[in-house]
């Protein structure tokens, strides 16, 4: 196969339907299966992407000496044009090969009224759709059996080139839906329609304008030299790190147990941000270099796998915030931030199935009240998820074999921090058990802000799936949502409270972000994409109404599953 002939739409389909994991870049078909057990990003990143266009996320995520590699993947070219996304098998597109020849099927029914009936389906479909984006008002199922219908307004704020804008559209609540199938359905459409009416249309040529937006904004980030890392900035972060460690272990010589705990905790917080940077390959930009910055950050000195980090926060950022796929709003059955867990989803990522069962029915009501104690321990939870990747055959599997030397490594590292933290410093320094308990409490607590702060950016915003056609930039603005702060709490954050320019541009170094923020704030107004901009404690509370939201969403299904056993009918469990 010439790698200069045009592949049409249905050749590309029938060669997923054999299997091959093909990807669209830059104009031209890449095939991938050669590839896909040997990407250090991880298969899942790649699976994601077969049937589509790819250019803007492999350009995100890939420098470009690596981009040059494409060319050895390349089987042809696409058509002239804009290519039409096709649904990727691993989140249940189908692709059946055409038959060389097609048999003459004789049809019971005529032509004329086989076709009126799909025009009358779609000028429905259609209408709906134009009503709701004229009238301001979202769709309602029509199989409402409720009385009361309250109406209430949604508001959302945000900020575009020092301009404070607002976005309101109504929204139906609850309506008294005895069928817990029909109410989870009307609710994600409820969900579907409020984005359709804040965001551009996903027609094709509208993305398209946005993509050709996006691409200069991204040549002009080159320009800038923004993706080169301003290395002065590590060595004031060293000084604040090693004045963390220094003041930790002085209070521990003098036996200020808590003092120490305390210090230490706060040394987490600050230095986990490296182990970002260097997962993104933002500092030196060297595969190896950064793994091992990585490894000593996460593995070493906080006791977390990087490896673990990098093979979910991947998908994180292709799939953002689709409950089937993205790993970060998987938490049933003690959060859920979307209406679609209500149906309990299968994981792509972990291969398991989030059951929604009776344990989801009585936490997550209350789950905009256990949030921050929940936070408060999440690193706990963080141990167990590394120790499980890098015993798993994920690990063992993950990347080329030039990179054989880091599960190991992992293993390595993680065991050299439980030895010193667990037993050198748990066991053998501290006097007893209520001290240690105390000081491994205050420890992990006070890292607290950090876990906030990264659900911040997402569990407030939408959970939708708007389709195939929706761009690259305008569904990591959609699903991603920035902190405001000044210049000087930057440290803090540790660039998380870019997270939205992040997403657009994950391999710029965390200490030019700000900058890149103004160009994006001007990419918005371009393009009417919202820019979600919140201070710190808008954004918390945006994040609890979402879960207050879907709490009572619950309540209401419970209300439901009650109706269904009481009279025997049929629904979603």
């Amino acid at each position: 196969m010439s790698r200069d002939n045009v592949l049409c739409p249905r050749a590309v389909q029938d060669l997923i339907a054999d299997g091959h994991i093909i990807v669209i870049y830059d104009e031209y078909v890449l095939k991938l299966d050669s590839w896909l057990e040997r990407h250090p990003g991880g298969s899942l990143a790649i699976l994601h992407m077969v049937g589509k266009d790819a250019t803007d996320e492999i350009n995100a995520y890939h420098k470009p000496p690596t981009l040059k590699t494409m060319k050895a993947f390349r089987i042809g070219r696409k058509p002239p044009g804009i290519w039409t996304n096709t649904t990727p098998p691993i989140r249940g597109g189908v692709y059946v090969k055409e038959p060389e020849e097609k048999p003459v099927v004789e049809s019971t029914i005529p032509t004329d009224v086989s076709d009126a009936e799909d025009s009358s389906v779609l000028e429905t479909s259609f209408s709906d759709l134009s009503e709701s984006r004229s009238t301001g008002t979202a769709p309602t199922s029509e199989d409402s059996c409720g009385e009361d219908l309250e109406e209430t307004t949604i508001e959302r704020m945000g900020e575009t080139d020092g301009q404070t804008f607002r976005f309101r559209s109504a929204k139906k609540i609850y309506v008294g839906k005895k069928d817990p199938l029909a109410f989870t359905t009307w609710a994600e459409k409820q969900d579907e329609a409020r984005d359709i009416l804040e965001y551009p249309s996903v027609d094709p040529a509208v993305q398209q304008d946005i993509v050709k937006k996006y691409r200069e904004l991204h040549e002009k980030v080159y320009e800038l030299n923004l993706y080169d890392c301003p290395y002065i900035e590590y060595a004031k972060e060293m000084c604040r790190y090693t004045t963390l460690f220094v003041a930790s272990m002085t209070a521990l010589y003098n036996q200020w147990y808590l003092t120490s705990a305390f210090f230490l905790g706060l040394f987490w917080h600050q230095i986990m941000f490296v182990a970002h940077d260097a997962g993104h390959r933002a500092i030196t930009g060297n595969f190896v270099i950064d793994s091992l910055i990585g490894m000593f950050v996460a593995d070493f000195c906080c006791g977390l796998s990087i490896g673990w980090w990098k093979s979910s926060h991947n998908v994180h950022h292709l799939i953002t915030n689709m409950p089937e796929h993205d790993p970060d709003i998987q938490n049933v059955p003690i959060f859920a931030t979307s209406p679609s867990f209500f149906r309990s989803l299968h994981s792509t990522y972990y291969d398991f199935t989030f059951i929604w069962d009776a344990a989801a029915n009585f936490l997550v009501p209350f789950q905009k009240y256990t949030y921050y104690p929940v936070m408060g321990i999440a690193r706990f939870n963080l141990y167990l998820l590394s120790w499980l990747h890098v015993l798993s055959s994920k690990a063992s599997s993950l990347g080329s074999s030039k990179a054989w030397w880091i599960r190991p490594a992992e293993i390595a590292m993680m065991s050299c921090y439980w030895y010193i933290f667990g037993y050198l410093l748990l066991w053998c320094t501290l006097p007893s058990w209520p001290v240690r308990i105390g000081f491994v409490l205050v420890s992990h607590i006070v890292t607290m802000p950090l876990h906030v702060q990264i659900t911040l950016s997402h569990w407030a915003m939408s959970t939708s799936d708007l389709g195939e056609s929706e761009s690259f930039p305008q569904r990591q603005l959609r699903t991603t949502m920035d902190v405001d702060c000044p210049a000087w709490l930057d440290f803090i954050h540790g660039g998380l409270q870019f997270q939205a320019v992040h997403h657009l541009f994950p391999r710029v170094p965390r200490h030019n972000l700000r900058k890149v923020q103004t160009l994006v704030k001007q990419f918005c107004a371009e393009t009417n994409i919202p820019y979600v901009l919140l201070s710190f404690e808008d954004g918390n509370k945006k994040v609890l109404n979402r879960l207050q939201e879907v709490g009572d969403q619950v309540e209401h299904l419970i209300n439901c599953q009650k109706y269904m056993a009481a009279t025997g009918e049929s629904g979603l469990h």
